[in-house]
């Protein structure tokens, strides 16, 4: 079995690609003399997560963040690329050999509402990846895992009896927050985790799982499109466009000095808190039709920098510093 150095990332993505067949059905083609339509909804996306990092991607709905989220768990194949957990394919996954995989790296899903079952009582939801994982646990240290997992989360052992619909919003996130960690994983997956809560609930949730990586030293990948929920969590940010990682710094270099034009149209839409009178421009333009993307740079008709080049050819990722950018402008210093 293949193993990764201690200084090697935990989680290495290249040229991963996910396409879809979103044709009409073979008689309508027929009849109406249409093509296949393929959406390309992750298309190239390359990044590293280092052991204990969160990063964070961001974009605006559609980009192919939770698309990413659903490849590095292996609920989706892979079009194109590979995908290396700790230096083994994420392919594995599949396979009985890679069954112990499974248990290193699992999901927190967008919606408590939808993610837990509200037939089961919440010590049976908790206990599921044991039952599934750890076969040999009885069923006395199965309960008190859920026990230690429930206070873990700052949930009592007694709710274990109780139904979701019994919890509020964020007490159903905490309890699939504690149905993640029952494996004892190294890497969480968290698909915009906290975008379904109340403001004061978010960061209630988000303080958790800061706190959960320091204690477990747990590796996230955070996906969400709150820049304010990006900037509190993130060590370094990814930023999305039409299925493309466009940008990808530390957390500071991107907010202090953002270098694609896209990053810094979704910055400049942030609300100023700090009422340092810096006006807030909305973001302009509208995201292209995906099954149908501009060639190229995907982002030229919207960009203000665009040039010819831009419109004829897909700029490729670029080192800059600490920051990857992909953008003919800033290779060209036209910014």
């Amino acid at each position: 079995m293949q193993t990764a150095s201690v200084h090697e990332p935990l989680v290495k993505v290249d040229d991963a690609a996910r396409y879809f067949d979103v044709s009409a059905s073979w008689l309508d083609r027929l009849l109406q003399g249409k093509q296949r339509s393929t959406l390309r909804a992750v298309d190239g996306v390359s990044f590293d997560i280092a052991r204990g990092e969160t990063l964070a991607l961001v974009g605006e709905s559609g980009c192919g963040k939770s698309t990413i989220a659903r490849l590095l768990v292996g609920l989706y194949g892979l079009t194109r690329g590979a995908i290396h957990f700790e230096g083994q394919p994420i392919a594995a996954l599949a396979t009985r050999e890679g069954r112990h995989l499974r248990q290193r790296l699992q999901m927190i899903f967008q919606d408590p509402y939808a993610s837990l079952d509200p037939r089961w009582r919440v010590g049976r939801i908790i206990a599921e990846p044991l039952q599934a994982h750890c076969p040999d646990m009885s069923r006395a240290e199965m309960e008190q895992r859920v026990d230690e997992l429930l206070g873990l989360v700052g949930l009592n052992a007694a709710d274990k009896v109780k139904y979701p619909h019994q919890f509020s919003g964020g007490q159903r996130q905490r309890i699939s927050i504690a149905r993640a960690l029952a494996t004892q994983p190294e890497f969480l997956v968290c698909d915009e985790p906290t975008s379904a809560l109340d403001v004061s609930v978010q960061a209630q949730v988000l303080n958790l799982m800061k706190d959960l990586q320091q204690r477990m030293g747990l590796t996230y990948l955070f996906i969400s499109h709150n820049l304010a929920v990006v900037h509190h969590i993130a060590d370094r940010v990814g930023v999305m466009y039409l299925g493309r990682m466009v940008e990808i710094a530390p957390k500071r270099e991107l907010f202090a000095h953002p270098r694609h034009p896209y990053t810094r149209m979704l910055l400049d839409a942030i609300p100023d808190l700090n009422m340092t009178g810096k006006a807030r421009t909305p973001v302009a333009g509208e995201v292209p039709n995906p099954l149908n993307p501009p060639p190229g740079c995907t982002f030229h008709p919207r960009c203000p920098h665009a040039n010819e080049r831009c419109r004829r050819e897909a700029p490729a990722p670029l080192l800059h510093g600490a920051t990857t950018v992909a953008c003919h402008a800033v290779q060209e210093a036209r910014l």
